[in-house]
């Protein structure tokens, strides 16, 4: 019989790993898993330095122009933590995905649903919410108008359409009603007030800007 290899079949590398020695090494047959020749994978990687969670975490909100300290989960939304952790309940969570607008305040400027915006990504932004509308016992033009107007009926979306109104009055201060009616197509109102609320809208602005010139 020819001892000789056959040339067209592959010669396994000197120093290799045989089917033997792969099955030992994963430990089947009195070993264990995770042991022999996987033990250097199986070495979890160092945790990065700035890694956050899973556990609450200190952030800083600012809110209407203050600073509110809190530890919350990183998976916290900034409408839980308005609404959970500070006890500032103007923004509703009726639909909690980023749909309805009803959780609608302003962020750096922009109109947000804060349901869609984590409380951990919200910091060293100026989060304006309902509650620091008003001054002292005086609505806010744009909230006292949505009264004179009947722009609400349940309540659930009035603070949300506020504040929608507000961000896009603060960019569009002398809107037509087309313009109002696109600005505000974000924010949904189960009770249909559409028409009270547009109505709203053009009257605050005409009030805001008499009282800037006034």
């Amino acid at each position: 019989m020819n001892s000789r290899k056959d040339p067209k079949l592959p010669v396994r590398p000197s120093g290799g790993v045989s089917r033997r020695g792969f099955v030992s090494g994963l430990g089947i047959g009195g070993g264990a898993l995770g042991t022999g020749l996987l033990e250097k994978e199986a070495v979890a990687a160092p945790a990065p330095a700035n890694l956050i969670g899973p556990g609450p975490a200190a952030i800083t909100l600012t809110i209407n122009g203050k600073p509110v300290n809190l530890k919350v989960e990183p998976r916290v939304t900034l409408l839980d933590a308005l609404r959970n952790y500070i006890g500032m309940t103007g923004a509703k969570n009726v639909c909690d995905r980023g749909v309805c607008g009803a959780c609608t305040v302003i962020m750096a400027g922009k109109t947000v649903y804060s349901c869609a915006v984590l409380a951990i990504d919200a910091q060293g932004k100026n989060i304006e919410t309902i509650e620091g509308l008003a001054a002292g016992n005086s609505l806010h033009p744009i909230s006292a108008a949505f009264v004179a107007n009947d722009g609400q009926q349940c309540g659930y979306c009035t603070s949300g359409f506020v504040m929608a109104a507000k961000g896009f009055l603060d960019e569009h201060p002398n809107p037509t009603m087309d313009d109002v009616k696109h600005g505000l197509g974000g924010n949904l109102c189960r009770c249909g007030t559409y028409m009270g609320v547009r109505k709203a809208v053009i009257e605050a602005a005409a009030n805001m800007k008499g009282a800037k010139n006034g």
